[in-house]
């Protein structure tokens, strides 16, 4: 790395006394943002400046020589690759009356011109640099994925070669110098301000020269007052005036971001440094004369912190990644006839391999792994697996997270042969005969659940309770419980006992088959070995473990010791009348899957689930239960292609999850990060 440039000028002598132990080292690219970085520093001795190119302030920032800089989705994607891990932390937000943290790329030309975007080829290009989003990344892959640059991949050529020979010249800073995407350009053809035709403005100042046909550039980069000179090129052939972006653009993308290490702490003191600034004007570059965007697009009107645990994939969403890869012809799932099935933990992840040597000659099954459900939805999301089988709850998180449902769990066998209504099953609230409990006097006592954020074991009850007393914190309502999935800390992980084989163990409030206590058995269990008073699961759970039946925990559980409670009865009621003391009648698990993989996870399905023979999809080895699949599932059905999330879950559902979304504390981590802004999401 070139020797690093650190510019500490803390604004004077006399505030030297005053400059702050911990000190956030800021990476700027050129000289003009340098002068503002400096001012800055001058103003709030918490920063210090650093120079370098982008790439150089990427690898400054994971050495530990920096610790933050602004980048756009294209930086952004590049400082997230794993030789980097680095992660956005704070957004931009460009709304001036609500939040937005998306902008759109638009393709812009001058009024009065004659051709369409099926017509650029030939035409001269401005683009704001090699690798950015919206003078880059969007409108290459898009005239890609409309076929209309013939490129045969990376293998043959670089993109660059088939953008040179789409368009007769361009300006796009980054590229080799001498060649034909630099002919348009004025400086040096790099992505700094030494390159008149750099950035956003730049760019447009390319077209407003007449240097070229076109401009890729954000959709507020054109002043207003030449505003009525211009046009946007539509995807669908035709134009459209400039302030018409939200029906005319190439693609909505994520907001630039401040990325930082993966260090919370760090995350705090750049946050907090940059929000106690006064007296400076972060999002303007007034005061640096022809300069525009100087640390930060002159267009924020505020920053916003990112949700915890957002990786640049998450930030950017999956149809911007799916462009990246489109640039570099990488596939974003195997073109293997086989479905990649995700595990979580190794109980599951042995039954699925022991799926795939049975699913045939050729594996229509390979398998993925994770310790959480939410890993396994990001697996899926980003194409490193295709499909699981989640609950109701994690149905709504997949879907937020842009998964769509495909086959659901049916626990009838006359509705295998005969399909008719969609598979459910009632959410039930169980405790000891002994105990006396109604619903109306849980409050203070202890809970078993089958997870976090889980349709029986969390999302009913919470919901319940919460439209009951409005509190969103559950653990004034319960004084301790087994929730898997909570953090070790919350007295929703103090009755849970993990593994049951060692001290330190860290399989412990894990929301994975690891934890005895996960899931509906799991909880079960914990309310008859007396670790809760209370139960949240399916109705049939209680005779699926009990008679004799079930794993050796459950051998001597007498179904009769044990007793229903449900809003509305002032007693408990006999086991079987789950039908009229429930807490809700719930949508059956379901498989989840990418929207493009849909067919092919279907199809696989079908024909697995006909093979059977030596192994069997719906069935669990002692001592475990419900491993890939529920143990009482018959057979898998179709959810037709192209029904969303919210419609397979149903309104009533929807209402109770969305009104349990009220409370951070339920809503996953992972849920927080797909639906941080918009643009994450197809359009």
């Amino acid at each position: 790395m070139q020797t690093l440039l650190l510019v500490a000028l803390l604004g004077s002598l006399a505030a030297v006394s005053a400059v702050p132990t911990e000190m956030v080292r800021w990476c700027v690219k050129s000289e003009k943002e340098l002068t503002k970085c400096v001012a800055l520093a001058a103003k709030a001795p918490v920063f210090t400046c650093l120079k370098l190119d982008t790439i150089e302030c990427i690898k400054a920032i994971k050495a530990g020589e920096a610790d933050a800089i602004t980048l756009d989705g294209g930086d952004i994607y590049i400082a997230g690759q794993k030789n980097y891990d680095l992660t956005p932390i704070i957004a931009e937000d460009y709304g001036t009356t609500a939040s937005d943290t998306c902008y759109y790329a638009v393709a812009v030309v001058k009024k009065g011109t004659a051709f369409n975007i099926k017509e650029l080829q030939g035409k001269k290009s401005c683009h704001t640099g090699v690798g950015k989003s919206a003078g880059w990344n969007i409108p290459v892959g898009t005239l890609l994925s409309m076929n209309l640059i013939q490129w045969s991949g990376i293998e043959d050529s670089p993109v660059e070669d088939a953008v040179s020979n789409f368009f007769s010249a361009s300006c796009a800073p980054g590229s080799a110098p001498g060649t034909k995407l630099c002919q348009l350009c004025t400086g040096d053809c790099s992505k700094t301000h030494s390159e008149p035709y750099y950035d956003y403005e730049g760019a447009f100042k390319c077209l407003k020269d007449g240097a070229g046909d076109v401009a890729f550039v954000k959709h507020l980069t054109v002043p207003d007052s030449e505003k009525p000179d211009y046009e946007l090129l539509c995807k669908d052939g035709t134009r459209a005036p400039i302030d018409d972006y939200r029906n005319c653009h190439l693609a909505r993308v994520s907001a630039h971001a401040v990325v930082s290490r993966k260090d919370p702490q760090l995350a705090d003191l750049i946050w907090n440094s940059l929000t106690s600034v006064e007296d400076f004007q972060l999002f303007s570059s007034e005061d640096y004369p022809h300069s525009k965007n100087l640390m930060f697009k002159d267009s924020t009107a505020r920053l916003v912190r990112v949700p915890a645990n957002t990786d640049s994939f998450l930030y950017l969403g999956a149809e911007y990644v799916s462009i990246i890869h489109s640039l570099t012809k990488e596939s974003a799932s195997s073109a293997s006839s086989a479905i990649k099935w995700c595990a979580v933990g190794t109980a599951e992840t042995k039954k699925c391999d022991n799926w795939s040597i049975n699913s045939g000659a050729n594996p229509a099954i390979e398998c993925r792994t994770d310790t959480t459900v939410e890993g396994c939805i990001k697996m899926i999301m980003s194409g490193k697996a295709d499909a699981m089988a989640v609950d109701g709850g994690q149905v709504y998180t997949a879907g937020k997270c842009g998964l769509v449902p495909a086959m659901v769990e049916q626990y009838s066998a006359d509705l295998c042969k005969s399909p008719g209504e969609q598979s459910s099953y009632y959410a039930v609230a169980v405790v000891k005969r002994s105990s006396g409990l109604t619903w109306n006097t849980l409050k203070g006592h202890r809970s078993c659940h089958t997870g976090l954020g889980r349709t029986a074991g969390w999302n009913m009850p919470m919901g319940l309770i919460y439209s009951q007393t409005q509190d969103c914190d559950f653990t004034k309502f319960f004084t301790s419980g087994c929730a898997p999935g909570s953090k070790l800390s919350s007295s929703f992980c103090s009755q849970c006992v993990g593994s049951g084989q060692a001290v330190a163990d860290k399989s412990k409030c894990k929301a994975s088959a690891e934890e005895q206590y996960y899931g509906y058995a799991g909880a079960f269990r914990c309310l008859v070995e007396d670790a809760g008073d209370v139960a949240f699961i399916k109705h049939t759970i209680v005779l699926e473990n009990s008679n004799g039946t079930g794993p050796e925990w459950a051998r001597g559980v007498n179904p009769t010791d044990y007793q229903l409670i449900c809003p509305g009865q002032a007693a408990g009621v006999e086991i079987s009348e789950y039908a009229t003391c429930n807490l809700a009648a719930v949508p059956a698990h379901a498989v989840v899957t990418r929207p493009e993989t849909h067919d092919k996870v279907v199809k696989i399905l079908h024909e697995q689930q006909a093979k059977f023979g030596a192994f069997s999809m719906f069935h669990s080895d002692i001592p475990f239960k419900n491993l890939l699949f529920k143990d009482s599932t018959k057979c898998l059905q179709t959810i037709p292609k192209g029904t969303s999330y919210d419609t397979f879950l149903g309104a009533e559902y929807m209402t109770a999850i969305e009104a349990l979304r009220q409370c951070s504390e339920s809503t996953p981590e992972l849920e927080k990060s797909c639906t941080f802004h918009p643009c994450q999401q197809k359009i």
